[in-house]
């Protein structure tokens, strides 16, 4: 009755709250003088609408105003976006740290629960594994982050959408040179090459390559990157648009690791193991390619494909002892695979078939092919950090068929309804070729598959003020990864899917006062996939019957003055259990592990197309819970950072230079957690003070 009785007030509140802002926003809609407004379409909902129109939280962000950064780390663009967690381990062994509105909290490497797309294609596999290694910073346009319920229409672990996207070139060619660097001896220097088409079925380009190194902050955390991207455009005489997409990665890295807090407190620089004769450390190799084309086929019908196909390979050094090794059925401590991947998507779109109405019918398909060995990390003179003797050999196989259909009709000249509906399944499959005296056969296959509809209700108060109420079924399946171990060390076929309700209330006004969102949502989550424990490298996961995540998120940005803007969020999350975990310490009300409570961000720039340029930013994060238990936490920390630069144009030359210095106070922080680790090595330092700097010099002919 307590419980109902919370709920209750709990989505009063949220009623009253949207209320209350959406009267305020009206009124100063009202009071305001008219303003030309720019016009933004969103991509990400596949809906063609503007972003004002949009029912639901979708945030875009346009790389030329994050200019003023090293260009390495998604986590440099992405900072202010309400609802979305970013941690930066200090570790490019593991990739950024990633979660939105709660979920991929839980990932110890990677991103999980939340799809990944770079210019279409997709950069999460169909267990929703992903990483954001091979998204190319100097190259990119603008980024798409799609949150809330609207995620769904992308299936499987998609508790929210991260669309990035690659500049099309155009103009006459040109040549940028550039050179950054920064503290921790990081070294950048990259080059791009573009230009446009002079005429139809002539192909416009951007092709970019970058060479990343650093010492790392930590001891044995140094690492190297080299990253490639081109991007081809033709637009073809019968109005279609052909992209073609290259992509390569090589990525070699040590990895410090976690750190438990005796350790962090006394030298958060030290390395976990050390005398460091694991010598932990992983290598990425990546190359993949796609095509997507476009066709109006008549101002009512529209197609729409995409395929592409990749390779990647990973080699990666534990820090397991040799005693657990000991034991049959342990798959060592150095995972080497290989993995093939492709897919399609096929989608089209109806305008105005029926009155007032858009329909969109596609169909997404991919697949992985896997073949993942394990090695004992040491050799027999007892050496560690070396491939000694084959432990594990498997091939898995990953595949999805999803059908999709959007709809949207205007149904009353104020009133818009989105629906969708989307049938995702996902097929594993596992075939165990090492098979020896105490290590059985641990072949098997599994299906997983949901419904997921979706709805959306808008309502356009007035040109400038749009509300809108959405709901959709969610759907997140374990990755392979998380599936690799169970308490008797085989694959963990009883992992269920995760299925979760969300809801959203929203609001958004663009104005004279500025571009404002505010919205205000619930997951209810059953088998919610939780971590187990991590133990000599081996993390392992189990269901939770319910958790629960709902909050608040508010954004405000605007052109102050001039070339003077200003943006600002916040976000509120309640993420906890809503039951016990049963032979744990998980209680009805701890905190989901992994998730901050609060977040706010606020900068102020001046930023003009040449000359002198500046900002400064503020960003707060409050303190993340290590385990399920609650049993220690990661404390809340503020960074103020500031940068400033210069661009001069000449003629065919421009001239661009930047300094920036981040964590001026020097805040002693927790960059990231790594949730329940059974060695208590929950925490990953972040860097005090740094600076960085870079010069880039381009020249059109």
């Amino acid at each position: 009755m307590q419980s109902n009785n919370l709920m209750m007030s709990f989505h009063t509140s949220l009623l009253c709250l949207t209320a209350c802002i959406c009267q305020n926003l009206y009124a100063q809609t009202g009071s305001a003088e008219p303003v030309l407004l720019p016009i933004l379409k969103i991509e990400a909902t596949r809906t063609d609408t503007e972003w004002l129109q949009t029912p639901a939280s979708v945030y875009r962000i346009e790389q030329d105003s994050k200019a003023n950064h090293l260009g390495v780390n998604l986590s440099e663009t992405l900072q202010g976006v309400p609802g979305l967690q970013l941690n930066n381990r200090e570790n490019y062994a593991q990739d950024l740290q990633i979660s939105m509105r709660g979920f991929g909290a839980r990932s110890t490497f990677g991103v999980r629960g939340i799809r990944l797309y770079v210019d279409g294609i997709p950069a999460s596999m169909p267990d929703g594994q992903g990483q954001t290694s091979n998204i190319d910073l100097i190259s990119l346009d603008h980024i798409e982050v799609l949150g809330g319920p609207f995620s769904a229409l992308y299936g499987n672990s998609s508790g929210g959408t991260i669309l990035t996207t690659t500049k099309q070139g155009e103009g006459q060619d040109s040549i940028e040179l550039g050179y950054s660097g920064g503290s921790q001896h990081k070294s950048r220097a990259d080059v791009v090459l573009q230009g446009g088409a002079d005429q139809a079925g002539e192909p416009s380009y951007v092709v970019s390559s970058s060479y990343f190194d650093t010492d790392g902050y930590r001891e044995h955390s140094a690492a190297r990157k080299v990253l490639s991207n081109a991007k081809l455009t033709w637009n073809l005489d019968d109005g279609s648009r052909l992209n073609w997409i290259v992509n390569h990665v090589d990525i070699n890295a040590d990895d410090p690791q976690g750190l438990n807090r005796n350790q962090w407190k006394n030298n958060p620089k030290q390395v976990n193991d050390a005398s460091n004769q694991y010598d932990v450390r992983k290598e990425i190799n990546q190359t993949q390619t796609g095509l997507t084309w476009s066709k109006p086929v008549s101002d009512q019908h529209e197609l729409y494909a995409m395929a592409y196909l990749g390779h990647r390979e990973v080699i990666q050094y534990q820090s397991i002892p040799r005693a657990p090794q000991n034991n049959p059925r342990h798959a060592g401590g150095v995972i080497d695979f290989s993995r093939d991947y492709y897919g399609t998507d096929l989608r089209w779109t109806g305008k105005d078939l029926l009155p007032n109405t858009r329909l969109t019918a596609g169909l997404a398909f991919d697949y992985m092919d896997e073949d993942r060995q394990g090695y004992e990390n040491f050799n027999a003179n007892g050496q560690f950090g070396v491939k000694g003797n084959l432990r594990r050999d498997e091939q898995n196989i990953l595949w999805n068929l999803d059908p999709y259909l959007q709809a949207s009709w205007d149904f009353m000249p104020s009133w818009t309804l989105d629906a969708g509906l989307r049938y995702s399944n996902v097929h594993y499959e596992s075939n165990d070729h090492y098979i020896v005296t105490g290590n059985g056969d641990d072949s098997g296959k599994t299906d997983y598959d949901k419904v997921l509809p979706s709805a959306a209700l808008s309502w356009k108060i007035k040109d400038q003020l749009n509300a809108y109420a959405s709901y959709a079924k969610g759907f997140e399946t374990p990755t392979f990864t998380e599936m690799a171990y169970s308490a008797n060390e085989g694959i963990n076929f009883n992992l269920r899917p995760a299925s979760s309700d969300n809801y959203e209330l929203g609001v958004k006004a663009q104005n004279a006062w500025g571009a404002f969102t505010a919205a205000v949502f619930q997951s209810k989550t059953r088998d919610d996939i939780v971590s187990a424990g991590t133990i000599d490298g081996r993390a392992t996961y189990k269901n939770a019957d319910k958790t629960r995540r709902e909050g608040i998120e508010l954004s405000w940005n605007k052109n102050l003055w001039r070339d003077l803007t200003a943006q600002a969020s916040y976000s509120y999350i309640d993420a906890t259990f809503d039951a016990a975990i049963p032979d744990s310490t998980v209680q009805k009300g701890n905190k989901i592990p992994g998730i901050a409570r609060n977040q706010a961000f606020a900068s102020l720039g001046w930023q003009p197309e040449t000359g002198f340029n500046a900002g400064i930013d503020v960003r707060y994060m409050d303190k993340i819970y290590v385990d399920d238990a609650n049993s220690d936490a990661a404390s809340g920390y503020s960074l103020v950072s500031a940068n400033a630069g210069y661009v001069w144009k000449q003629a065919d030359w421009k001239v661009r230079t930047f300094a920036r210095v981040d964590n001026i106070l020097d805040e002693d922080y927790v960059g990231s957690v790594i949730v329940n680790d059974g060695n208590g090595r929950f925490f990953e330092p972040a860097d005090g003070l740094n600076w960085s700097a870079g010069l880039s010099v381009s020249k059109v002919f």
